[in-house]
């Protein structure tokens, strides 16, 4: 292992990797199944709230571009809440974050593995979780080239599933797919209208879709491990407007064009299988399975990547435990990676230990911090630029309509937040997510307070 003074990552990240990961970073299982319940709960209208939830993003990507093109960091955003906000923020945000992909580590790999349980039910599902999550672990503690090749790989393949998908829903839209059993899009009007549920049942659907698209913000955090992040952090973030237009709304306007929204194969198959199967595509449950399977799986490696960078990141701040900054030759934090996994199997026991609500509310301590997440983004975002501005810095990438925009988009996340509290299906989400931000901002000032008597100590020792 290196010297404690030598812990620096690597720029491992080829431009090829950053690139797919970049346009495959947004695609998740969400689309594949998740979508459906979406579609389910506000109908043809779930296309509106794919609209809101991707222009959120596309803004809140522009943000934290332009302040990661100025600083291009592995802590990303929590990095730039500290210098903007106050060490408390970059704290907290950092430790939110961290703790949203550890649990995201167990449900993917689950996942996963009930997958390959369906097709070889001799060996036990936690046999699968357990073999899967130890390979990328371990993939992952060679080197980041390593993380970079089998996310380019897992990118690609979700892509041309995508696009597959797109060629064969096009040709039915037609009329021109051999065999199938629906074609046009009069499936977007003719069952209750295009808004069955109304204008509240879009507003939910917002809340369940914006989750779709966590993830986006993760080529900022690698493309500071490659050799020219400025550049990539640039070209991913050009790019994310059509990664969404292409690989979200027109796919999912294809299956709410020739599927009927209240068909109920679509919350219990998900989307992309119950409209494969209305155009008679052969195996089409076998082919979503590998599609999902690919999916879990590029998810769950993305997850022990940025939760490994970001506790890095707070331990090169001092604000986590100093052995999780130590790397290794190849300049991989093998310590950050290992506590990762190892927090992720604490959770897996505590599903099978500790009573059902334990695990409930862990699951549900995350379901916000996505948005916190966005929220941190844009007030950093408005502090960092009138501060470059003041000392007179030329920003080459820049936010549109600044002020402005950025202003607008806290509003539409606070106002998220406040539907949030007030449905009654997200509201144990907000609260449990309140909860947990509460007892990390307590846990900042304990840390800040021990650094200060550290550091007046030292002071004190060296006068003496």
């Amino acid at each position: 292992m290196s010297s404690q003074n030598a812990d620096v990552l690597a720029q491992g990240l080829k431009p090829r990797h950053v690139r797919m990961l970049s346009i495959g970073g947004v695609i998740g299982a969400g689309l594949f199944v998740g979508s459906g319940h979406a579609i389910a709960e506000a109908g043809p209208a779930v296309l509106l709230a794919y609209i809101a939830a991707g222009a959120l993003v596309v803004l809140i990507m522009r943000m934290l571009a332009e302040m990661a093109v100025a600083s291009p960091d592995s802590g990303s955003f929590s990095t730039y809440a500290d210098k903007s906000l106050g060490r408390w923020a970059g704290f907290t945000i950092g430790w939110l974050y961290w703790w949203f992909w550890v649990l995201v580590i167990p449900l993917e790999a689950n996942a996963a593995g009930t997958i390959l349980h369906s097709w070889f039910p001799q060996v036990p599902v936690w046999e699968y979780t357990l073999a899967i999550t130890s390979f990328l672990t371990i993939s992952n503690l060679f080197s980041v080239k390593n993380y970079g090749e089998f996310e380019f790989w897992f990118a690609l393949l979700k892509v041309v599933a995508i696009v597959a998908f797109l060629c064969a829903g096009s040709l039915a839209v037609f009329g021109l797919m051999p065999g199938s059993s629906t074609q046009g899009i009069s499936h977007l009007y003719d069952t209750q209208g295009f808004m069955p549920n109304g204008i509240g049942a879009v507003l939910a659907a917002i809340l369940t879709t914006m989750f779709s698209f966590m993830g986006t913000e993760i080529v900022t955090i690698a493309a500071a491990e490659s050799r020219e992040p400025k550049k990539q952090i640039t070209q991913a973030t050009n790019s994310v407007i059509w990664r969404i237009a292409l690989f979200y709304l027109l796919s999912i306007f294809i299956v709410v064009a020739l599927v009927p929204w209240n068909t109920p194969s679509l919350m219990k198959a998900g989307s992309y299988q119950t409209a494969m199967q209305m155009m008679n595509v052969p195996y089409a449950k076998q082919i979503v399975d590998v599609v999902v399977l690919i999916a879990v799986c590029s998810c769950l490696n993305s997850a022990l990547y940025t939760a490994s960078r970001m506790i890095y990141s707070l331990s090169r701040r001092e604000d986590a435990p100093a052995i999780a900054s130590r790397t290794t030759r190849s300049g991989t934090p093998w310590v950050a990676v290992l506590l990762s996994t190892a927090a992720a199997f604490l959770a897996v026991i505590a599903n099978y230990l500790a009573p059902s609500a334990v695990f409930e509310f862990l699951l549900a301590s995350s379901g916000a911090i996505a948005l916190l997440v966005y929220l941190v983004i844009a007030a950093s975002h408005l502090v960092l630029r009138k501060k470059r501005e003041a000392r007179g810095e030329i920003l080459s990438y820049r936010m549109w309509l600044f002020p402005g925009l950025t202003w607008a988009t806290m509003v539409f996340i606070v106002g998220v937040l406040i539907a949030m509290l007030f449905n009654q299906q997200h509201r144990p989400e907000i609260i449990a997510t309140g909860l947990l931000t509460l007892g990390v901002v307590a846990a900042s000032r304990i840390v800040q307070r021990k650094r200060v008597a550290r550091k007046n100590e030292e002071m004190v020792a060296l006068r003496s």
